[in-house]
């Protein structure tokens, strides 16, 4: 492992889907580090402390969980859109005879995130990141030409919900279905019946002071939506793969960038305070934790009370991501999108019912498109990047 490649990588081409047995020492740290991650001088040592683990077995789990499939990167989960960039979903209709090979074209265009096959006619979703709104066009029509198909954007109007934590998974019952970790692991602000974290603001881990001293560059506060500085945008594009697993990790990506720990620690405490940086940590295939029903249920609201609902969906248990889209003609009425998970369908069905009861009077209509397979899921990807 070299400092350009902070873990061991996955082929894109498909993740590992089949959910694995994790021990209960994998389900706590994963679970904990969901959550934050510390940006103090030997972070794996700390998150060792609170879990009762010493630095090298927590490096050495994390190194195995990635080589598994189990987590698809460790390391700062960046919104572009705090700095000028954008996130557009994007979805095809693409012939099944040709599926694989689109597919392909689409996950070889490095600005596209994440890359999702869903059991509808539109069968191909994916998310383009790019560092400014005005390269959207261009990926989008280079995918166009490459394979002859139409692509559909649907770019985020407004934001009511992005994150959820979806516990790591415990013992089998004896049904032979994985427990959910609110019952297995003691999860106190878990949902009895799902097991799932009911959604809440992400908390802000503790920054501790830097132990080179106040460092001006990374110190002043960045204006809202300002562009990269050049610093920040070396800085996400040494960690936006992962954080190297080593013990002094923030040192290890300040030796690629010129300069001491203390500056890239203060650089991302600046910048999750911003928004630019939502959290730091795990982030795991869910699919491999036993979350196998993944349903992006699409809404046809009322557009006067679409803002009010949407906000009252987003504390929802289950609910993980939920937007206001525009609406695509007759073919695509739906303009709430909202993301759904459980174990099985019949859960995934049952939140539905929730979400519909909810909406109504001021919902025409909706659909829920299951996740079928995970294509791509690698994140923000500036150009530039090792």
């Amino acid at each position: 492992m070299t400092l350009a490649e902070p873990h061991a990588g996955l082929s894109q081409a498909a993740l590992p889907h089949d959910p694995v047995l994790l021990d209960a020492t994998d389900a706590r740290l994963i679970d904990h580090l969901h959550g934050g991650f510390p940006l103090t001088d030997r972070p794996f040592a700390e998150v060792g402390r609170a879990l009762g683990l010493n630095e090298v077995t927590v490096i050495a789990r994390l190194r195995r969980l990635l080589g598994q499939g189990v987590l698809t990167r460790f390391g700062p989960l960046f919104q572009i859109e705090r700095a000028g960039g954008r996130f557009v979903l994007c979805a095809m209709a693409v012939p099944e005879e040709r599926f694989d090979a689109v597919a392909a074209e689409v996950n070889a265009q490095a600005a596209v995130a994440h890359n999702y096959r869903r059991d509808h006619r539109l069968n191909l979703w994916f998310v383009i990141g790019t560092e400014t709104e005005d390269e959207q066009p261009a990926v989008r029509t280079a995918i166009e030409s490459a394979t002859g198909l139409p692509v559909h954007a649907f770019p985020k109007l407004r934001e009511y919900r992005v994150e959820l934590r979806l516990p790591a998974t415990g013992p089998l019952t004896s049904a032979g279905r994985p427990q959910p970790a609110a019952a297995a692991l003691g999860c106190q602000a878990c949902d009895p019946q799902t097991g799932l974290q009911a959604a809440m603001p992400e908390p802000r881990p503790a920054v501790a002071p830097s132990d080179t001293g106040a460092i001006t560059r990374t110190a002043v506060p960045r204006a809202a939506g300002a562009p990269l500085s050049p610093f920040e945008r070396a800085l996400v594009t040494a960690t936006q793969a992962g954080l190297p697993l080593v013990e002094r990790p923030y040192e290890a990506v300040g030796a690629m960038l010129g300069v001491d720990g203390g500056s890239v620690r203060e650089a991302l405490a600046a910048m999750l305070e911003a928004g630019l940086v939502r959290r730091i940590g795990a982030v795991p295939n869910h699919w491999r934790l036993g979350w196998t029903a993944n349903g992006m249920s699409v809404w046809d609201v009322d557009d006067a009370h679409i803002d009010a609902l949407g906000a009252q969906l987003a504390t929802l248990p289950g609910v993980s991501h939920c937007y206001r889209r525009p609406r695509h003609g007759a073919q695509w009425p739906y303009n709430l999108f909202v993301m759904l998970h459980g174990r099985q369908r019949a859960e995934v069905e049952a939140q539905a019912r929730q979400v519909a009861a909810l909406l109504a009077p001021h919902c025409r209509g909706h659909e829920i498109l299951y996740s079928t397979a995970i294509l791509k899921k690698t994140g923000l990807r500036l150009a530039g990047a090792a």
